[in-house]
C-alpha cells in the first residue's frame, strides 16, 4: 500500500484549528471578548460595592483639585474663580523667592527623614513583639492599650508632653531635685524634630501595626516548621521567613510615606510652633496657613499646596518604579506586568 503523502501547510493549519481547545483556554477567550457592557452587567455587584469609596475620593479628592487654578491667579474672593486676574507663574515665583519658604521646606523635610528613619521601624518591630505573645488574651489587652492613642486629639497628647518635658514639667523639677540643671525641651529648637517624632510614635506606633499584623497572618505556619527543622533558630526564623513574607506590604506602606514626605503634621506643629520659634517650627503647611490663608495671599498658598503634590506625586511613581526593578509589585502593576 503507498505511502499518504504529508499533509501541506495549509492543511496542518486548518487542522489546528479545528482542534477542540481544553475547557480553559475556551472560557480565557470567551472571557476576553465581552464586550464593556457586558463586563459591567456582570460585575454590577462589585461596582456597587465600590461605588461609596468612589464617590469619596471623587468629592473630596479629585473635584478639589480643580481648585488649583488659583496657584495661577491673584485670586480675590469676592471675585471668584472667573473673574480673578491671571498671573501665571508669578505666585510661584514669589513663593521661591522668599527665604521663609526655604526654611520651612528644609525644616519639613528634615522632620520627615528623622520621622521616616526613626518612626517607620517602630510599629514594625512593635507588631513582631506582639506577634510573637503566645497567650491571645494578653495580645488582645496590650493591642487595646497600644491603639489608644491614636485616638486621642493633638491638642491633649501636646498638653501631656508639656507637663512631663515642659519648663515647669516633671523632667524639669527632677533634674532641678537632682541638682542638674532644669531642662526644657518644649522650647528647645534642636530637639524640635526628635520631640515631634517622639510624639508621633507614642500616638500612631501601635495604630501602625494593624496592616503588618495582618500581613504576618497571612505568612504559611508551613515556612516556620519547615525553617525550624532544618535548624534555623527564631533570630534566623525571622530573617529569612517573617521580614520576606512582610516586605510587600512594608514597601508599599514606604512608598506611601514618600508621597506625604511634605507633610509632617499640620495640627502637632501649629500647636508648638511659637514655643520654638517660626525658624525652627515653620513648616510647609504653617507657610502656607500664616503666609497665604491668614494673609489673604491665596494665590501664594495654592502654588505651595501644588508644589507639594507634584513632588509627592513623583517621589510616589519614583519609588514604585523602584520596587517593580527589585521585582516587588508597589502601590500598583506596571503596564509590562
Amino acid at each position: 500500500m503507498a505511502e499518504t503523502a504529508p499533509p501541506l501547510p495549509r492543511e496542518k493549519r486548518r487542522r489546528k484549528a479545528e482542534t477542540p481547545s481544553p475547557p480553559d483556554a475556551r472560557a480565557a477567550v470567551a472571557q476576553h471578548r465581552l464586550t464593556l457592557r457586558q463586563r459591567i452587567k456582570r460585575d454590577r455587584v462589585m461596582l456597587l460595592l465600590t461605588l461609596p469609596g468612589l464617590l469619596y475620593f471623587v468629592v473630596f479628592h479629585y473635584v478639589p483639585l480643580l481648585g488649583y487654578v488659583v496657584a495661577f491667579q491673584d485670586y480675590q474672593p469676592y471675585l471668584g474663580y472667573m473673574h480673578s486676574v491671571w498671573v501665571g507663574f508669578a505666585n510661584f515665583s514669589a513663593a521661591f523667592g522668599e527665604p521663609a519658604f526655604w526654611s520651612a521646606t528644609f525644616n519639613t523635610l528634615e522632620i520627615a527623614l528623622v520621622q521616616l528613619v526613626f518612626f517607620f521601624p517602630i510599629p514594625i518591630a512593635l507588631a513582631l513583639l506582639l506577634n510573637s505573645i503566645a497567650s491571645d488574651r494578653i495580645r488582645r489587652f496590650v493591642q487595646s492599650v497600644v491603639y489608644l492613642p491614636h485616638f486621642i486629639g493633638w491638642v491633649i497628647i501636646v498638653s501631656i508632653f508639656q507637663q512631663i518635658l515642659g519648663g515647669a514639667g516633671l523632667l524639669p523639677d527632677v533634674l532641678g531635685g537632682l541638682g542638674l540643671p532644669r531642662y526644657d525641651m518644649m522650647s528647645d529648637p534642636d530637639a524640635f524634630p526628635w520631640l515631634l517624632t517622639l510624639q508621633v510614635a507614642w500616638k500612631d506606633a501601635g495604630w501602625g501595626t494593624i496592616i503588618i499584623l495582618a500581613a504576618l497572618l497571612n505568612i504559611d505556619r508551613q515556612q516556620y516548621e519547615a525553617a525550624a527543622i532544618d535548624g534555623a533558630g527564631p533570630s534566623r526564623r525571622l530573617w529569612h521567613v517573617t521580614l520576606p513574607g512582610i516586605a510587600p506590604v512594608l514597601i508599599l506602606l514606604l512608598i506611601l510615606n514618600l508621597g506625604q514626605i511634605l507633610s509632617v503634621g499640620f495640627e502637632q506643629i501649629l500647636l508648638q510652633r511659637d514655643a520654638v520659634g517660626p525658624d525652627a517650627g515653620e513648616v510647609l503647611d504653617t507657610y502656607v496657613y500664616y503666609h497665604g490663608i491668614k494673609d489673604n495671599d491665596w494665590g501664594v498658598a495654592a502654588a505651595v499646596g501644588l508644589v507639594k503634590a507634584v513632588i509627592g506625586t513623583a517621589l510616589v511613581l519614583g519609588a514604585n518604579k523602584f520596587a517593580h526593578r527589585l521585582g516587588h509589585e508597589g502601590v500598583y502593576r506596571g503596564a509590562d506586568r
